[in-house]
């Protein structure tokens, strides 16, 4: 990291707790975050988009500047292409109930969240039909699962870029040859990557990626969306509202154009301008400096729990191989209690459970009970991870 963004820049989080919770949410949030957010509220204001005058100019500036930057960090050419929502939910949601109808199939993973299952599932009681391509035991998709779900009326491969539970890393980029060869729209959840995994659509053959604010991208929450590329014709996507946009107001349908079609009412430009902050950072830090720093603590963080005895690990158990998401449990105690004993006894807060995907536990082994996961982000610290082993070591010698 660099000195003026160093590791830890709060003494709240050195002093009060260790936080390992940034697969659900990154925190801190690089400085920037908040004054760009503070600037807006106290500086502009207005609603962009809406009004002609200097304030809603100046905020209209701010979300396209957004667009154009979300666009250039996952290879997008034209930034009205990006959908900005609540956060990728919120995108997948549209991009499911926008192009699927009766009678199409989908093929998705063994390894998804609810984000995708809960659509998915609601979908199929309108007639779409879905597979589930089944990954190992390490939460890894083989190609060749895919190619054998593979239907005359697939229309849509929906697949995590990454496992929130275990941090597996899927191989997109092929995934998304495959779909291009069967003239398939490939859908990639880049919740756990966006903004530490290098994504480019153009690249990867990526057709519509969803992507949030509040995880890698150091952004804040109730910001994300989704972004859709040129292979996808806007009117063949139903928006998930209509309302006012602020364009074409003499009609009363909903405009056929991006980014209009798909938002409308008032947006969270308080929100965008943080993250527009969150990715200017990104981009002065270096994300390949982000993530072998992730990598590098992970690496420590894997290489410590497979040490301690009854403690069982899951995923690949290999940095390069994962996001920095590292799961496991402790022989003899159950996950929730690790976890509250962590928060209290020693400071460390982390997640415990199903973390809202139970498909993917069931891969692992892990459903019902769930299991402890410790997320790494970008201002952690290596002195962290050895006093979060130093905790599990010390909860596992007690029923060994």
């Amino acid at each position: 990291m660099t000195s003026s963004s160093p590791a830890l820049p709060s003494s709240k989080t050195r002093d009060s707790a260790i936080y390992l919770d940034n697969a659900a949410t990154s925190w801190p949030k690089p400085p920037e975050v908040a004054l760009a957010m503070t600037h807006f509220i106290e500086e502009i204001g207005a609603n962009p988009g809406r009004s002609g005058h200097r304030l809603s100019i100046e905020a209209a500036r701010v979300m396209f500047a957004a667009r154009e930057a979300i666009a250039e960090l996952f290879g997008e050419n034209d930034p009205l292409r990006v959908i900005f929502g609540l956060n990728v939910t919120d995108g997948i949601n549209l991009a499911l109930h926008g192009l699927l109808k009766p009678g199409d199939h989908v093929i998705t993973s063994s390894m998804e969240h609810n984000s995708v299952m809960r659509p998915l599932n609601d979908l199929s009681e309108q007639g779409v039909d879905f597979t589930q391509a089944v990954c190992n035991s390490e939460g890894v998709l083989d190609l060749s699962s895919i190619e054998t779900a593979l239907r005359s009326n697939t229309r849509v491969i929906v697949i995590n870029h990454a496992s929130n539970v275990c941090g597996t890393i899927q191989p997109i980029a092929e995934i998304g040859q495959l779909a291009r060869r069967h003239n398939l729209i490939f859908l990639v959840d880049a919740a756990q990557t966006a903004g530490v995994i290098p994504i480019d659509m153009q690249h990867d053959h990526i057709d519509l990626l969803a992507f949030t604010g509040h995880k890698s991208l150091y952004g804040p929450m109730g910001v994300g969306g989704l972004i859709v590329s040129e292979r996808v014709d806007p009117v063949n996507m139903h928006p998930s509202r209509q309302g006012g946009t602020g364009s074409r107001s003499e009609r009363e349908v909903q405009p056929d154009f991006f980014p209009d079609r798909f938002e409308c009412g008032t947006p969270n430009a308080v929100g965008v301008a943080g993250l527009l902050a969150a990715m200017q950072w990104i981009n002065e830090q270096g994300m390949n400096k982000i993530r072998m720093h992730e990598e590098r603590l992970c690496a420590e963080l894997l290489q410590g729990l497979l040490c301690i005895p009854g403690v069982k690990v899951y995923g690949p158990q290999n940095a390069e191989k994962q996001t920095g998401v590292v799961s496991f449990n402790i022989q003899g105690i159950e996950a929730s209690t690790v976890g509250l004993r962590l928060d209290d006894e020693f400071g460390i807060l982390c997640r415990v459970g199903l973390h809202c995907a139970p498909s993917a536990h069931r891969t692992l082994g892990t459903f019902p009970k769930g299991n402890v996961r410790f997320g790494i982000g970008a201002f952690n610290t290596i002195e962290d991870i050895h006093q979060a082993l130093q905790a599990v070591s010390q909860l596992a010698k007690e029923v060994s």
